[in-house]
């Protein structure tokens, strides 16, 4: 700056103080800027020497660490075991075989024929007395009161040898009711209807008139080993109009 002032303070014999040229005013700024760039280097060595003096400490115990923490190497060997002896096998000693003499199919000396002796006569004497065989056994006994009719078993089914229809009632014609009515019945011995007890009935005059007619029915009775008897069974009289 000194020297811009000088520059520019500069005057002539002859008269009043010039101004510098471009030339001048270029030099003086290249000037200025190498002082400028000089003092910025040394202030920038100055910081890094201060900024290394300051961080050595952590950089030297850093690397005194690094050579503690270097890693081991183990070398480990191979161990080599021995194979255990070959055992040998045990010998099962083969059971002996004892020879057993064959005896001869055809002996020199042929076996005595022997005389069947003769079987003495005894005389058999009748006896009234003495039972011959497996008895018979007794019949079975007859059952009381009637037995109920089973399909498959040994009671015979009874046989309709006569049945009236029964009357069809006006009402229930009108009505015009159709159905069954179910009727357990008891027959006797000579197939006639004993007793009648209603399992399912019917209105309008319908199961009395069911009832009335099966009691005029028929039958051909019923059999057990034979025999006849009194038998439970189940009827059903239906009721349609055609």
């Amino acid at each position: 700056m000194t020297d811009n002032k000088n520059s520019a303070n500069r005057t002539t014999a002859a008269g009043p103080k010039l101004r510098p040229t471009v030339i001048e005013i270029i030099a003086e700024e290249e000037a200025q800027e190498r002082k400028w760039f000089r003092w910025s280097i040394g202030i920038a060595v100055v910081l890094h020497v201060i900024f290394f003096i300051m961080h050595w400490p952590s950089f030297a115990a850093g690397s005194a660490d690094a050579n503690k923490n270097k890693t081991k190497i183990f070398v480990v060997k191979q161990v080599k075991f021995k194979q255990p002896p070959k055992q040998e096998l045990q010998k099962i000693p083969k059971p002996k075989m004892k020879k057993v003499p064959i005896p001869d199919p055809t002996p020199d000396e042929p076996e005595p024929i022997r005389e069947e002796e003769p079987q003495e006569d005894i005389d058999f004497i009748p006896d009234d007395n003495l039972v011959l065989g497996v008895p018979e056994a007794p019949p079975p006994p007859e059952p009381e009161g009637p037995v109920r009719f089973v399909a498959g078993g040994n009671i015979t089914e009874p046989v309709k040898i006569s049945a009236p229809q029964p009357v069809y009632p006006e009402a229930a014609r009108r009505a015009r009711m159709q159905g069954v009515v179910v009727l357990e019945c008891v027959i006797d011995k000579r197939g006639k209807v004993k007793s009648v007890k209603v399992l399912r009935g019917m209105p309008l005059g319908l199961t009395d008139s069911a009832v009335n007619a099966v009691k005029k029915w028929k039958f051909k009775p019923s059999t057990l080993n034979g025999k006849p008897v009194e038998v439970i069974y189940v009827l059903t009289v239906r009721f349609s109009l055609q």
